[in-house]
């Protein structure tokens, strides 16, 4: 039995019984918390969470920017729709548009590849690693020897703990205050199983996104494959389904209001511990700055698919993506506005450092001059955040960042691997051959083209001190957008690498063979990298010192928060983490309150047979024969959709199941309501809620409407 560690300053005496439903829990953590989880309903023990090789987290599983879990002997996971959105683009043609009409794998051998770069991630090990990783920092370090130190220390655990399969990363928590060493089977051979039609796994769309009441079918099946002999492997037709040590029960009555609840997954971040300045700039600039890129973004992508619906479906994946983060911008934005985060975080810090002061001693005032000095860092940090966002945005052009992406594997190639760069050592190489062999199914010149103009458009705009002298040397006197679509459309027609084969012949080049090319992407790609290389080194020099302030910051903060016997959980940074809570509406406003639960007459009244509220006439002509399979909960007497939890989540929670008291799936975590999207920053427990789809409306959806029976008997549902 493999027990997960956590750094003893973190986990001990730090955690409050009478904790309510905040935080994004480490498994380890779970025992301290054992009387506020069972308050609130767990039947199972606390310390069976903390086991990754046990019920039920073993059947837990990452996707790489969401969540999953094992349902079946033979590999089936479930997640979100949104979250196989990518697969279903990519098997998808105008002609057949698998996102529009959903898709049904009868057998095993009608499933589709879900591409070389999808994976699903088997987590099977954590292990606290802080002492070997800070071992060599010393205090007359510079910023950026001690970003090399730690990023040196990081790649000796990895090749340590890395074997044929196996995926191992370091996780940095509290900003450097601990690190972790995670080990996961990585698995290559993923399949897209089934996805209802768009009109139920997006019912919705973006008028619905991060809104309640929710009518969403959010959710779609894939399949894990390995070689005859278990291991890891790349897609095969001679591989087979991995079978998972656990997979999770399906609890076909689903959960009622009031009860526990709990998700596990792998949220992506949180900023529940950064600074005043941070969130001022955030709502001054980064944000708003971001809204904007993405509006002007979707209409270039939007123009061109009107055009050429090609365009349309090859975009489909970004589209969707950038309407979320949109809708999630606008909503972080208000809610920090609502909060008034500015001040409360200002109130907190003083708090602290009056806190610090009382305290007295050499330790706590050299605590509180580094906060000061971590100010000055984010200060300095905000004032090339304009470059680097025009650099950024100039890299989002496929073509361009192909060819700096082949011209920097190139270069870090003959070098022994711990001394290459991070993302460019051997373990990387087959995932930029599989962004090399899919770039054409999400990929169009034409579009591509508009991205690069676009980023230049902005990068010309800088002051001169924060412009590259080879980037100006081949743009000459083009600061027009006239020119600049000029000079980028000589570009591209100067470049091959739009085609596969030839990415693919310059993927295995070496560096003498890629300065003698003619490819014009290629030849920019030479001249501007090594400027980009060393703006790149900057920026790791400021993260080494930021490596150094943000663990102070946090040291500082923890022992604050211990002598309130207040809880500490880390900010969410993609490893595995558990929330709960329980079952229950929520009132945002002054004489408005929702209930907990939508049901099947809500797709009624929403429907305009018109997208995105175009239910399948199936369904509606189901749903008013009130035909629910025995599906609907007899407390709400009808077939329910979503349901809401106070629970804590963010983006890398899609996907994630919903679990009762005994651990049983009762549903997936895909959204939250407005008034938590600025949970990221702060948490308020009586706005913050999660929205899950029900396990029954899903249930009812596969064996009424899409006849996935098939699949129902393999996760072990009764039949109907």
């Amino acid at each position: 039995m493999r027990r997960l560690l956590l750094a003893a300053a973190v986990s001990v005496g730090l955690i409050s019984s009478a904790h309510a439903v905040e935080g994004m829990w480490q498994p380890a953590q779970l025992p301290g918390i054992a009387a506020t989880l069972k308050q609130h309903g767990l039947k199972l023990d606390p310390k069976t969470l903390t086991d990754l090789t046990a019920y039920p987290m073993g059947a837990i599983v990452s996707l790489g920017g969401c969540t999953a879990s094992f349902v079946s002997p033979e590999g089936l996971v479930v997640s979100n729709h949104h979250c196989v959105y990518g697969a279903l683009q990519l098997n998808s043609t105008p002609e057949n548009n698998l996102i529009e009409k959903g898709f049904l794998a009868k057998t095993k051998a009608d499933e589709l590849s879900a591409g070389p770069s999808a994976r699903i991630f088997v987590t099977e090990e954590i292990r606290d690693v802080t002492k070997e990783i800070i071992a060599k920092l010393t205090d007359a370090m510079s910023g950026a020897e001690r970003y090399k130190a730690i990023e040196q220390a990081i790649k000796q655990q990895v090749k340590a703990c890395e074997s044929d399969g196996y995926r191992c990363d370091v996780y940095t928590f509290h900003g450097g205050y601990s690190y972790q060493l995670i080990k996961q089977l990585e698995i290559k051979d993923v399949r897209l199983v089934y996805a209802p039609p768009e009109s139920i796994g997006k019912f919705g769309g973006d008028v619905d996104n991060w809104m309640w009441p929710r009518h969403t079918g959010d959710f779609g099946y894939l399949r894990a494959y390995v070689s005859k002999d278990g291991r890891s492997a790349a897609f095969s037709k001679d591989n087979v389904p991995y079978q998972p040590k656990h997979v999770l029960k399906v609890n076909p009555h689903g959960v009622e209001q009031g009860d526990y609840v709990m998700v596990v997954g792998y949220p992506g971040r949180t900023n529940r511990y950064r600074l005043a300045d941070e969130v001022k700039s955030s709502i001054g600039w980064t944000y708003p700055t971001q809204i904007k890129v993405y509006e002007d973004t979707l209409n270039i992508i939007n123009t061109a698919g009107k055009a050429d619906p090609k365009v349309a479906v090859k975009y489909a994946s970004m589209v969707a993506g950038l309407n979320n983060y949109l809708k999630n911008f606008g909503g972080q934005l208000e809610g920090l506005h609502r909060a008034d985060a500015v001040t409360v975080k200002r109130e907190q810090e003083a708090q602290l450092e009056g806190w610090l002061k009382q305290q007295g001693g050499a330790e706590n005032a050299a605590l509180a001059a580094d906060i000061g000095k971590l100010r000055q860092q984010i200060a300095a940090d905000q004032a090339n955040r304009e470059r680097n966002l025009a650099i950024s945005l100039v890299n989002r052009a496929q073509l361009f960042s192909t060819a700096v992406r082949l011209t920097h594997l190139a270069k870090e190639r003959p070098k022994a691997d711990l001394d290459r760069d991070a993302g460019y050592q051997q373990r990387d190489w087959v995932r930029i051959e599989g962004g090399l062999k899919q770039m054409d199914r999400r990929y169009d010149p034409g579009v591509d083209q508009q991205f690069m103009v676009y980023g230049l458009k902005r990068y010309v705009a800088l002051p001169q001190a924060q412009r590259l002298p080879t980037l100006d040397a081949w743009l000459g006197e083009a600061n027009s957008e006239a020119a600049i679509k000029a000079k980028v459309a000589a570009l591209y027609a100067g470049s091959k690498l739009g085609n596969v084969d030839e990415r693919m012949k310059w993927f295995s080049a070496d560096s003498k063979a890629i300065d003698a090319s003619g490819d014009s992407m290629l030849k920019l790609a030479r001249a501007v990298q090594p400027q980009l290389k060393k703006l790149e080194d900057e920026g790791d020099a400021r993260d080494g010192e930021l490596s150094k302030l943000r663990p102070r910051y946090m040291q500082a903060m923890i022992a604050w928060k211990d002598s309130q016997k207040l809880p500490v959980y880390p900010d969410a940074n993609s490893s595995l983490r558990v929330t709960f809570g329980n079952v229950q509406g929520v009132a945002p406003r002054d004489g408005v309150s929702y209930a907990p639960f939508t049901t099947a007459q809500g797709i009624v009244e929403k429907d305009t047979g018109v997208e995105p509220f175009n239910s399948p006439k199936a369904e509606l002509a189901a749903i008013k024969a009130k035909a629910f399979d025995g599906y609907a909960s007899p407390k709400l007497g009808t077939l329910p959709v979503n349901f809401l939890a106070d629970l804590d989540i963010t983006g890398g929670n899609s996907g994630s199941p919903a679990m009762d008291a005994n651990g049983q799936l009762v549903g997936l975590a895909f959204d939250g309501n407005w008034e938590s999207v600025s949970g990221d920053w702060l948490f308020d427990p009586q706005l913050n809620r999660s929205i899950q789809v029900d396990v029954r409306y899903m249930l009812w959806v596969m064996h009424h409407l899409d006849h996935a029976d098939n699949l129902l008997k393999e996760m072990g549902v009764p039949a109907k």
